[in-house]
């Protein structure tokens, strides 16, 4: 198969939770276990960090596997989802993996893969800890794909975990009040393995020490620590991410890393690790914001930022995926905004009309497109040089457009 044949395979074939939604989902871990043994547990071959959370464990990931490349160490990167290129998922020192790599593991291993039934996710992960195991890196930086407990990352016994915050997000796999979802994002805490809470949030907390206690880990909230960091990822809620990464970075063990090290680190995240989408400024005169944020904790920090920024009006390309519980984030929208709605090109994308619909109820008016690119560029042309454009809503709508 060429590689876009295998991607499409991948894709396709074999369920995915980006394209399907729950029907993807699977609760345990036997699939990823199955494979792991299949390929002589490559994930007890190198070192690793554990990133989970709600929001911010993206770019917490980024940040952390800079700071490493910043102290001259060999890291691996594995991260969801992509934007663009497949091939973003697993990188080492910033470098993706080569599509011949994807190609000739998925051919090597397809007979196994579609007997056991694998997801894409599973699969996924297999591939990424072959690849970090055969590159011999000196640490990789691994972020849950979804929860924690039961996510296909979580055969791994890192050197550190860490969990950002707790939001409300994928409520219909992990519980519907945030103690169930801390419940599940805990799951990722190992015995006797340190572990980073991002953020010291009053409603579940109890529930990360209480498992914290039961592993004998030692815990650290990094919100305790009130020192601000520099950073090239624009947007003022990255300060809880350089906390969190930093917080992290201390208690890893058997590395030297100097704070010239974090400092630098922390400054060329974009230029170490290529990462997109946080806070993305794509032009100038209109000013074109983009981002990934997708929840109501996200989208919260997001807009209150926009509120910051001078502008004579604000329009909004906004697309939402069809599982989102719409009805929590729209409220955070200005109605003193002009909005675009699109749908995102994947089968999870809601329609523009239910979406103008949905937000008509919230007042929130504008216009409905076929596509984001085509809601953008009429964005473009009502903009003047003194408004802003805001892009988001969902990862694939900004996916579109970068």
């Amino acid at each position: 198969m060429t590689y876009q044949e295998t991607i499409d395979w991948m894709f396709v074939q074999l369920p995915m939770y980006q394209k399907q939604g729950k029907s993807a989902f699977k609760k345990d871990l036997t699939n990823i276990l199955a494979f792991s043994k299949e390929l002589n547990y490559p994930e007890r071959k190198f070192k690793s960090i554990h990133v989970g959370g709600t929001n911010g464990k993206g770019s917490t990931s980024h940040m952390l596997a800079s700071i490493l490349q910043e102290a001259g160490y060999k890291v691996g990167l594995y991260t969801s989802p992509h934007l663009k290129s497949f091939t973003e998922r697993i990188r080492i020192n910033g470098k993706e993996i080569s599509k011949v790599k994807v190609t000739s593991f998925i051919k090597e291993h397809k007979e196994f893969l579609k007997k056991q039934k694998l997801s894409f996710f599973e699969m996924t992960v297999g591939l990424a800890f072959n690849y970090f195991a055969e590159e011999k890196v000196d640490i990789a930086i691994i972020e849950v794909g979804l929860g924690g407990r039961l996510d296909s990352t979580n055969i791994i016994t890192p050197e550190v975990s860490v969990i950002t915050n707790i939001g409300l997000d994928h409520t219909q796999f992990l519980g519907e009040t945030l103690p169930e979802i801390a419940f599940e994002k805990a799951g990722i805490i190992k015995n006797e393995i340190p572990v980073i809470i991002g953020e010291k949030q009053n409603e579940v907390k109890h529930v990360f020490i209480a498992k914290a206690e039961e592993q004998k880990a030692a815990i650290y909230f990094s919100s305790d620590n009130h020192k601000s960091y520099k950073t090239d990822l624009l947007g003022d809620y990255q300060k809880k991410n350089t906390n969190t990464a930093v917080t992290a970075i201390k208690q890893l063990k058997g590395f030297s890393i100097s704070d010239e090290n974090i400092e630098k680190g922390l400054l060329n995240v974009v230029k170490n690790t290529s990462l997109k989408g946080r806070w993305q400024v794509l032009q100038e005169n209109p000013k074109v914001i983009c981002d990934t944020a997708h929840n109501k904790e996200g989208l919260s920090i997001v807009i209150e930022q926009l509120e910051k920024e001078s502008f004579n009006k604000i329009h909004f390309v906004l697309g939402v995926v069809s599982d989102k519980k719409i009805q929590d984030i729209l409220p955070l929208f200005p109605k003193k905004a002009h909005y675009y709605f699109c749908k995102p090109n994947i089968e999870r994308g809601l329609s523009e009309l239910e979406l103008q619909e949905k937000a008509k109820e919230f007042g929130l008016i504008g216009e409905k497109y076929l596509s984001v690119k085509e809601a953008l560029k009429n964005a473009l042309h009502n903009a003047n040089q003194q408004d802003i454009i805001y892009v988001g809503g969902s990862t694939f709508v900004v996916a579109e457009i970068i």
